[in-house]
């Protein structure tokens, strides 16, 4: 079996920011419901971070429940943490997971004070602005300011597969808040079935990408 895997060059910045995007695992039946295929997927997932370097780290993972609550989290946070759809640190050595199939991961990069934030943005989050309240809250924990910040955003799905171009409503939320740098991938997972996981064109029995990204060890105090 082989295991899909991105990087975005707009959020490794340095060598101090990690990101990864890792999509479908060829040849693997994940045709059931979240929990089981995630089980699943588990030992390809702790393979890829393995083989992409995040071994060793903590990994923080949150709910998901489809609103705008963000977490700041640690090496000590409890994962899955509840209630939450987006996760925040300054911590390094602190690698934040979330998982999609149509919906977008966000990675939101703060150079100036080596912060960073990941957030799950479908239409229902994207519409209840969980991405602006992220990067809110990056202000108010840890001085970030969006003019300097970075914003990425994975694959997800798009019209004409799908009603509704929340991808293009989180870049505007961004620009809208003064963000300095957004980058859309631009890649379809309903159009790319060799590629990734899509909840909508498969009827809701599929996998989950795995987005991560993590502040290297020893850049702040």
């Amino acid at each position: 079996m082989s295991i899909l895997v991105e990087t975005f060059p707009a959020v490794a910045i340095g060598g101090q920011f990690r990101n990864a995007f890792i999509g479908r695992v060829s040849d693997l039946d994940v045709t059931t419901d979240r929990e089981t295929a995630l089980a699943r997927l588990a030992e390809y997932h702790i393979e890829a971070r393995r083989d992409l370097g995040f071994e060793g780290m903590a990994f923080i993972t949150a709910e998901q429940v489809h609103g705008n609550t963000v977490a700041i989290v640690d090496e000590t946070t409890p994962a899955p943490v509840a209630g939450v759809d987006a996760l925040i640190t300054n911590r390094p050595g602190v690698c934040l997971g979330i998982y999609v199939a149509d919906c977008c991961a966000v990675y939101a990069v703060d150079t100036e004070h080596d912060a960073i934030g990941l957030a799950h943005s479908g239409s229902k989050g994207t519409a209840l602005g969980v991405v602006p309240a992220m990067l809110q809250k990056m202000g108010c924990a840890f001085g970030s300011d969006p003019a300097k910040m970075i914003v990425q955003l994975s694959p997800c799905i798009r019209p004409p597969l799908y009603e509704v171009d929340f991808a293009a409503e989180i870049v505007r939320q961004c620009h809208a808040m003064g963000v300095g740098e957004v980058v859309d991938c631009g890649a379809c997972t309903g159009a790319n079935p060799d590629r990734y996981y899509s909840y909508r064109m498969e009827k809701g029995k599929t996998g989950r990408m795995l987005a991560l990204l993590a502040l290297q060890s020893g850049t702040t105090e």
